[in-house]
């Protein structure tokens, strides 16, 4: 059904590594991949397609790097899905049953409710992880 692939996740990564920083400030992409353990190769495309697609802006010069173009509370999982994920949410039914259609139809609307989480929610998950953290020492 649906995968989530590891652009994607490297992608939530390194927005998770930028919204943790001030809004006038940027990170170099080598700070990004060394942070979110992500390749670097690998993440300047990421970075790139986010960018263009308006998540993401840069700054270039030795001083320069990414910043988030808009809030966290302002972006969703489905909305970095869709960027990366090539057809996640798309209609493939391969059947001429109208019950199916309608089944798979069901299916993709409760899927895609649940995929617009923002990820401002990020904070609250590193909060517990902290916790757990503590917890453990």
């Amino acid at each position: 059904m649906i995968g989530i692939s590891s652009k994607t996740i490297y992608a939530i990564a390194a927005l998770q590594e930028l919204g943790s920083i001030p809004d006038d400030k940027v990170l170099k992409i080598k700070e990004i991949a060394a942070n979110a353990s992500i390749p670097q190769n690998f993440l300047e495309q990421i970075l790139l397609e986010l960018k263009k697609q308006g998540l993401l802006t840069s700054i270039k010069g030795a001083h320069g790097g990414y910043k988030l173009a808009k809030s966290l509370n302002d972006i969703t999982l489905k909305d970095v899905v869709l960027i990366l994920e090539s057809d996640i949410f798309a209609d493939n039914y391969q059947t001429d049953s109208q019950a199916l259609k309608l089944f798979w139809d069901d299916i993709k609307q409760k899927v895609s409710a649940v995929f617009e989480i923002p990820l401002s929610e990020l904070k609250n998950y590193q909060l517990k992880a902290n916790q757990i953290l503590n917890y453990s020492i």
